[in-house]
């Protein structure tokens, strides 16, 4: 393999590490392991540190509005052919943990496009707005969520206010 194979395994490496770790870490919490959630927290940090120099080095990072065409891109593939596609194959399995997963998903990425298509189109005019994600299917909706999630149907309460 290339270097640059090399960067980009690392990076989906290093990536899932970073995920898996905070997964961990928010279980470890919760069962009041609080000093181990922290350590997992700190390597889940370093691991994004890791990911994002691979990410650079491959050239995976362009301009803002680079970006923002291949986030589209991104998550156009993973609700048009990808999540239909595994939505597919967990019906024929029967496993009904995986299709709830890969639905939830599948109806959020077509609404990330949305956002970032917005975001592509408005790009320069520097509006702030508010972002909240649903904690349980991670929903994304500008400004403040009212009622309940449109996808998972959870109380408004359970959005985060994204920073």
């Amino acid at each position: 393999m290339s270097s640059k194979e090399n960067l980009k395994a690392a990076f989906t490496g290093e990536s899932m590490a970073n995920r898996t770790y905070l997964a961990f870490a928010k279980k470890a919490d919760e069962e009041g392991y609080h000093q181990i959630a922290k350590l997992f927290r700190a390597v889940a940090a370093a691991e994004t540190v890791h990911a994002f120099n691979h990410l650079q080095r491959m050239g995976g990072i362009g301009s803002t509005m680079d970006n923002l065409k291949e986030a589209i891109e991104g998550e156009t593939y993973e609700f048009t052919k990808m999540y239909p596609e595994f939505i597919e194959e967990a019906q024929a399995e029967g496993d009904k943990k995986a299709l709830w997963s890969f639905d939830v998903a599948n109806k959020v990425e077509k609404v990330h496009a949305m956002l970032y298509e917005k975001a592509l189109q408005e790009i320069g005019n520097n509006k702030e707005v508010d972002y909240y994600v649903c904690a349980v299917c991670g929903y994304t909706i500008e400004g403040e969520p009212e009622g309940k999630c449109p996808i998972c149907g959870v109380p408004a309460s359970k959005f985060d206010k994204i920073d």
